[in-house]
């Protein structure tokens, strides 16, 4: 169940703020309201170490999300930010060259 997951905001609050400012200013404020509620649902097993990404929910069975994805970048101040959104809601958060959350 979704709620088992924590918050992003409870694990690293300090990232919550900026994807949340990010997704403002590109006219996203649903998307923006919705990043201040990410849940950390699993961290990327890729095993890079410049890789921070995680599921904010469960991936659906099968590749690739289908309709009603889009990939969103996002002019972070600092490495690079992508979201997967499906529906107007943000699934997966791909971070690369941030630090690492705890």
């Amino acid at each position: 169940m979704e709620t088992e997951h924590r918050l992003v905001r409870d694990v690293r609050p300090e990232f919550v703020e900026e994807p949340a400012l990010l997704l403002e200013a590109e006219d996203e404020p649903e998307l923006a309201a919705g990043a201040r509620e990410l849940r950390l649902v699993a961290q990327c097993d890729c095993g890079d170490d410049f890789c921070r990404s995680f599921h904010a929910a469960p991936h659906p069975p099968g590749l690739p999300y289908g309709p009603g994805h889009r990939c969103l970048p996002l002019p972070a101040t600092s490495g690079m930010v992508v979201l997967d959104v499906v529906d107007d809601r943000i699934m997966y958060v791909e971070l690369i060259d941030r630090p690492p959350l705890r």
